[in-house]
């Protein structure tokens, strides 16, 4: 069972800030719910250029330096949902996405939204679950 009781909030200097009122991320017990990420530079705070493609894959590594932070890994996620602007770019979205979930990928939505945030095209968000958190308690 998880000692930890009280729920805390995930950052990183690798990551955007939020923008607005949330936190990126918020730790409870062994489990870290992964608030939606655009592809956004965390030094600029701009969405980077280059399409979908380059946005998916910020978005993935906006995800993953929440979750080292945390001393997790992409590995420990268990759910995401993809909120895409185009459905049209599903395919595209799934090359970007599938490079860095090759085995046993994450249980996962994706949806079409009619905008997101600062015009970004895709945004993800993500549930982990810390399984070396819950081996070490038994």
């Amino acid at each position: 069972m998880c000692e930890q009781q009280e729920k805390q909030v995930i950052q990183s200097e690798k990551a955007p800030k939020a923008i607005g009122p949330y936190s990126p991320g918020i730790r409870a017990c062994n489990f870290v719910f992964l608030s939606g990420q655009l592809g956004i530079d965390p030094s600029s705070g701009e969405l980077v250029e280059g399409g979908v493609e380059a946005q998916t894959k910020q978005a993935i590594i906006n995800l993953n330096n929440l979750l080292i932070s945390n001393g997790a890994a992409l590995s420990d996620i268990v759910k995401t949902t993809i909120f895409l602007a185009d459905l049209k770019d599903f395919s595209k979205v799934n090359e970007v996405y599938a490079s860095f979930f090759p085995d046993s990928p994450p249980a996962r939505s994706t949806i079409q939204v009619v905008g997101l945030p600062k015009g970004g095209l895709v945004e993800i968000e993500a549930i982990a679950y810390l399984y070396q958190e819950c081996e070490d308690s038994d």
